[in-house]
């Protein structure tokens, strides 16, 4: 990774730059969405009484990535159909969350298919260029590792929903890894599902809900930041 003032160099992103001025010009635009990060922590409503209102103050954060992409106008979007992919993304995102406050209740697979949905768009949104083969089979290591640490754990239906899962992030990480943003946002999208998965399957992990609820928004917020890039892409 190549700083060139007054641009970074990052290869997902339209162009090839993302570039300081456009973050600069972007951040008071994410106000809402830090705001509402702080309202999520602050509140911190027990998991153990699930409700609409606590599923609203989940997806609060994701909502607000999504006026933060709508604002920028449907023309964009129709235009840069890499930043619709990851609105959709946040979608299927917000879906996601809301089925996870019932996960107890019978809807964590749901939950599960909708965050996989949401990795097949970011992943489009990432596209194929370039390719970086090294990059694809290191993250292919890790996932498999991941997965056979976590097979023993497993049983039943989640012995390969799992699998396509780790399968499906993992691809999602590596197409990120051309990009700062991204590449860090899939990073931290990987340490918080498999915080999840080592707390649901494996043994409790201290701090888990902090730790994948931290992770999860930092990673959304990183990646929808540079599908606002100005410069078109396919």
């Amino acid at each position: 990774m190549k700083f060139s003032p007054p641009a970074l160099k990052c290869r997902n992103v339209p162009g090839g730059q993302v570039n300081t001025t456009h973050i600069t010009v972007q951040s008071p635009k994410l106000v809402p969405f830090f705001k509402a990060t702080c309202v999520y922590f602050v509140l911190w409503l027990p998991t153990s009484s699930p409700s609409w209102f606590s599923a609203l103050i989940k997806c609060l954060p994701i909502f607000c990535l999504w006026v933060f992409l709508l604002a920028h106008g449907i023309n964009f979007l129709v235009s840069h159909r890499s930043a619709s992919r990851i609105l959709a993304g946040l979608i299927f995102s917000a879906l996601g969350d809301a089925f996870l406050i019932w996960q107890e209740q019978g809807y964590f697979i749901h939950g599960l298919l909708m965050f996989a949905i949401t990795h097949i768009l970011y992943s489009s949104a990432f596209g194929m260029k370039p390719l970086d083969l090294k990059a694809g089979l290191l993250m292919g290591v890790v996932s498999s590792s991941c997965y056979a640490f976590l097979y023993s754990y497993l049983s039943g239906p989640f012995t390969y929903l799992v699998a396509v899962y780790i399968a499906l992030i993992g691809f999602m990480g590596w197409r990120a890894v051309a990009g700062l943003s991204a590449c860090v946002g899939a990073m931290l999208f990987m340490v918080s599902d498999l915080t999840i998965a080592l707390n649901k399957f494996c043994f409790p992990v201290p701090y888990s809900r902090f730790i994948i609820m931290a992770t999860y928004y930092a990673a959304q917020m990183l990646i929808a930041l540079p599908a606002c890039s100005p410069s078109p892409r396919a």
